[in-house]
């Protein structure tokens, strides 16, 4: 499968590299496939590439590299479309924001992916965390914003 994108120009994909989120993403929701993809200039940091909408990509990072033992608590019925045989098959990403001074990492509403089934979801922790925690760990800036 052949994809252009605004921000990776075209990509050549494989099925299997394709991952659907049935519900789409929070203000997606109309886009339900997407892509990660390696940045490369920084190993930190990766990419959710919708398959559909060129124009739109997501940088995401593991929520622990910010918050060591951070853990996503929600209710189980929004992990079972995951099809997760154990909560240790589940992948956890934070979606990378930024403010007028600083970038930061959405910890309120993760990404948890099951990489063997290619199935994602976007959940709401029922805890108090933060929607836009500190990120300056990051190291290199973001290139241009989606």
């Amino acid at each position: 499968m052949l994809i252009q994108t605004t921000r990776f120009g075209w990509l050549r994909l494989r099925e299997e590299d394709v991952l659907l989120f049935p519900s789409g993403l929070i203000g997606w929701e109309d886009c339900r496939q997407w892509v990660i993809l390696a940045d490369a200039e920084n190993e930190a940091i990766g990419w959710l590439q919708s398959v559909t909408r060129p124009d739109l990509a997501l940088a995401v990072v593991s929520p622990r590299r910010f918050v060591p033992n951070y853990r996503v608590r929600v209710v189980r019925r929004q992990l079972l479309p995951l099809q997760l045989e154990s909560v240790a098959q589940a992948y956890v990403l934070a979606i990378v924001g930024k403010t007028e001074t600083a970038l930061t990492v959405n910890l309120k509403a993760p990404v948890i992916l099951n990489l063997q089934r290619r199935l994602g979801r976007q959940v709401v922790t029922r805890d108090d965390q933060p929607i836009a925690h500190p990120a300056g760990a990051l190291s290199r800036p973001l290139r241009k914003s989606a």
